[in-house]
């Protein structure tokens, strides 16, 4: 198994761990900070771009574990390992963005 099988698996992690906060709060009817917003990732994005921000991020981190899904069942655990540091990575990275951003003071 190639280094790339393993760099593939870390990014469907962290877009997978993306997708998660973007789709909720999209479902939710919440507004929410999206790259599309203005300005990109500090602004709020309607709940609809939510949900379509979400899912395409779902649909990246779900396509790269199609095309880099190992023949043997289970995937080997290193594989799994580098997928959970890529959601810990951005887990932990969100979690720092969003809290900064949440917390500060609101824009007219």
């Amino acid at each position: 198994m190639g280094w790339y099988t393993y760099v593939a698996w870390f990014f469907a992690g962290a877009f997978l761990a993306n997708a998660i906060p973007h789709t909720i709060q999209g479902i939710c009817g919440n507004r929410f900070q999206t790259p599309f917003a203005s300005p990109p990732g500090i602004g709020e994005s309607s709940a609809v771009m939510n949900v379509l921000w979400g899912l395409f991020n779902l649909a990246i981190g779900g396509m790269l574990l199609h095309v880099f899904f190992p023949p043997e069942l289970p995937p080997p655990w290193p594989l799994c390992i580098a997928g959970f540091a890529g959601a810990l990575v951005m887990a932990f990275w969100l979690a720092k963005h969003f809290g900064k951003v949440r917390s500060a003071a609101p824009r007219p």
